[in-house]
């Protein structure tokens, strides 16, 4: 009796954290904006421009999901509260171990559905664009970075989100110098947007026949896919634009042409390019997506009004920014330098496992 009394006790304290959930998510507004939405979706005329009615039908569900995500965890909640009062009554200790997983599975979706009312940037439902860049190190911070593409790729196949290469430079001898991939998935962004930095690994190095122990780097840039309605005034003056011949997988008919594309934006140094499309147009397509994208954030971060009042050389990444670091020897830990947060099991972190960092970096912001 006591273990359910106990258990009671922690499930009462789980009716704060629901309660702050339905404030910060608005709930009474959520339900205005789905009905609202609802009636915009029953009018015939919507369909006129199916591109907005997709639009908006894909804001109908994600406003009705997380309305279900949170009468999945009230009722939940209370069914908990309904069994155990009725065990603590008749003294019936066989259901512990049911209410023990189901408490645990509670917390964790109440954990979940917190970090993603924290969601709530302009860009964070967006798609994601990476790009991995292998920085000192030879051949030890291109198998680096080829390790990191892998840890974002598992991690985003756990999430259900798609990948998309848009450019690659791999290395004849192993790694890659850098790459650029899409990531697909609602909340993209908002989930990846901090892990945009510099990233360390020290290990004893397998390029090393003298078994030392090397340090290397990495630096990963961030940014949202921008949403082909969002215009963005560029003079076409200031873009200097390359085109030259793909490298790497890609297929015959993409090595055969010139199809890969390389845009630079004068004024700020910016360069973007692309070589995953068949075609030019493609290419340059995905290309000018990049670049708007890197230069609405350039301009968000100046507090710009206009692209045009951008100026100067755009860094990336500075190396002074490092952000987290994974030691494989002489212990092993994957330490986030902005919050502390650690994690001793570095495999599972390879494998994708990084959802503690990113959570506890939303948490800090």
């Amino acid at each position: 009796m006591i273990q359910l009394e106990q258990l009671k006790h922690e499930l009462s304290l789980l009716q704060a954290p629901i309660k702050d959930l339905s404030v910060s998510l608005d709930l009474e507004k959520l339900k205005e904006d789905a009905h609202d939405l609802d009636q915009k979706s029953m009018d015939p005329s919507l369909w006129d421009d199916p591109q907005n009615a997709q639009k908006v039908l894909q804001r109908v569900k994600h406003i009705k999901d997380k309305m279900k995500k949170y009468e999945d965890i009230y009722e939940k909640y209370e069914e908990l509260n309904l069994l155990l009062d009725m065990a603590i009554e008749e003294g019936d200790l066989s259901v512990e171990k049911e209410v023990q997983d189901e408490f645990v599975s509670l917390k964790e979706a109440i954990e979940t559905l917190r970090v993603e009312t924290l969601l709530s940037g302009e860009y964070d439902r967006s798609n994601a664009i990476l790009s991995i860049h292998a920085g000192a190190g030879g051949l030890d911070a291109q198998d680096w970075a080829e390790m990191l593409l892998r840890m974002y790729t598992r991690w985003s196949e756990k999430k259900g989100y798609k990948i998309k290469t848009l450019d690659i430079l791999p290395d004849t001898e192993a790694g890659i110098k850098n790459i650029t991939f899409l990531v697909e998935g609602e909340n993209a962004y908002g989930y990846l947007k901090g892990e945009k930095g510099v990233h360390r690994i020290v290990r004893i190095s397998p390029f090393d026949p003298s078994g030392k122990r090397h340090t290397s780097f990495a630096s990963l840039d961030v940014m949202p896919e921008i949403d082909e309605d969002i215009e963005i005034d560029i003079n076409p003056v200031d873009l200097k634009v390359d085109t030259y011949r793909a490298s790497g997988a890609g297929g015959q008919h993409v090595n055969k042409t010139d199809s890969a594309i390389r845009i630079t934006h004068i004024p700020t140094g910016i360069v973007v390019q692309c070589q995953n499309e068949r075609s030019q147009h493609s290419n340059k397509e995905t290309a000018m997506k990049m670049l708007m994208a890197k230069l609405i954030e350039l301009k968000e971060r100046e507090h710009k009004e206009k692209i045009e009042d951008l100026k100067g050389d755009y860094s990336q990444i500075a190396w002074g920014s490092q952000i987290r670091s994974y030691v494989f020897h002489p212990y092993n830990l994957v330490k986030d330098h902005r919050t502390n947060a650690e994690m001793g099991n570095i495999q599972a972190v390879m494998d994708g496992d990084i959802d503690l960092f990113m959570n506890e970096y939303l948490k800090s912001i």
